[in-house]
């Protein structure tokens, strides 16, 4: 049923979409459902420890035998700057108060671990179908250790250069990651974010510019998004944003409700909750202290200081200090579906109307 089929056959699926892995929202169960509806589910493993990881394998070995997609990221550990926390922490520290917390509090560590050994062995245990990475790609020792476990690679590019560098090293499909992606953006060549290209710009020249298949990523969230992602030469779609009104997603209620309020404009791609650029529903910190600041520190220390205030929050019903990751297209998401029902419903829609044009064009018509 679907004219291309390379990364179908690639991960031995039966459906061309990918769900976003989404550290935090993504759980073991989202996951399930997605691959067993036929599509690749994704279980995003940066805010989790080694044995949390394994534990999140077992659940997901126990339940399917459908193919999995692993996901980590890929940056350089930062390196603590005193002056520059310090700095965040008197911005922050007017909330502290308006709070009632001490702005002098001892700060929990920001975890956001990135690939290495231990993460690799993980992988060499469990042989996961597919590892996909996000900034980039791990080292060239620790890439040849995935690839020889028989695993297939992806990894997210914002520009045509990224995706020229990932073919280079070796990936064996690219997700093309639109501006109007939410969460972390994919950028490793560039943090100029004045210059990132949309979805539909972006996916034919990547398809232009590679020879492995492409996977279309930002925006997508209804099977109009797919039909036109599969139109410009995708193989696959990723999507992200619609997933998270599913039940099998964890999120706080403050998320959800800005999740169901949300429009076209009200995302904006910041970095003032982790230290690196990434979209999400604008709220009180966004506006105040953003979006984009200069002290925020790097990825992900700016996260610390946060995690108080969102906290105390979040535990009040609000979300304003809360990173809402969300895409643009969060309006066009159908509500209150399960991951594994809205995984068929997509396919057999984008179906539906890959057919549609098919009769249409024919000759004769």
């Amino acid at each position: 049923m679907w004219s291309d089929r390379r990364v179908i056959d690639l991960f031995g699926i039966e459906v061309p979409i990918v769900q976003a892995p989404m550290a935090g929202p993504g759980t073991p169960e989202l996951a399930i459902a997605v691959s067993d509806a036929g599509g690749l589910g994704s279980l995003p493993c940066a805010q989790l420890s080694v044995p949390q990881a394994r534990t999140a394998l077992d659940l997901i070995a126990d339940r399917t035998s459908q193919p999995l997609n692993v996901n980590f990221f890929c940056h350089s550990p930062a390196a603590a700057d005193a002056a520059r926390d310090a700095a965040w922490r008197a911005r922050l520290a007017p909330y502290y108060i308006e709070l009632g917390l001490d702005p002098q509090l001892q700060l929990p560590a920001a975890v956001r671990r990135p690939f290495d050994g231990a993460f690799c062995e993980l992988i060499e245990e469990y042989r996961p179908k597919v590892v996909s990475f996000h900034f980039g790609l791990p080292a060239p020792e620790l890439m040849a250790r995935v690839k020889g476990a028989g695993a297939k690679v992806i990894s997210s590019a914002t520009t045509v250069a990224e995706a020229r560098w990932l073919e280079d090293r070796g990936c064996d499909a690219i997700i093309a990651m639109g501006l109007e992606a939410g969460g972390h953006r994919g950028s490793f060549l560039t943090q100029d974010m004045s210059r990132q290209v949309g979805t539909f710009a972006l996916v034919p020249q990547v398809v232009d510019a590679v020879t492995v298949p492409v996977i279309a990523a930002g925006g997508i969230a209804d099977a109009r998004g797919i039909v036109a992602a599969l139109a410009l030469g995708a193989a696959a779609v990723q999507i992200g944003t619609a997933y998270l009104f599913c039940p099998e997603v964890s999120l706080p209620g403050a998320h959800r409700e800005a999740l169901e309020r949300a429009g076209d404009d009200d995302t904006m791609i910041t970095n003032v909750f982790t230290g690196r650029p990434a979209r999400g529903i604008i709220n009180r910190l966004m506006r105040e202290q953003g979006p984009i600041s200069a002290y925020a520190p790097e990825f992900p220390l700016a996260a610390a200081a946060l995690a108080p205030l969102r906290a105390a929050s979040e535990a009040a019903g609000s979300g304003e200090f809360s990173n809402l990751w969300s895409g643009q297209a969060a309006r066009l998401a159908e509500r209150s579906i399960a991951a594994g029902e809205l995984t068929r419903r997509l396919a057999q829609e984008a179906q539906r109307r890959l057919s549609h044009l098919t009769v249409s064009a024919s000759p004769g018509d």
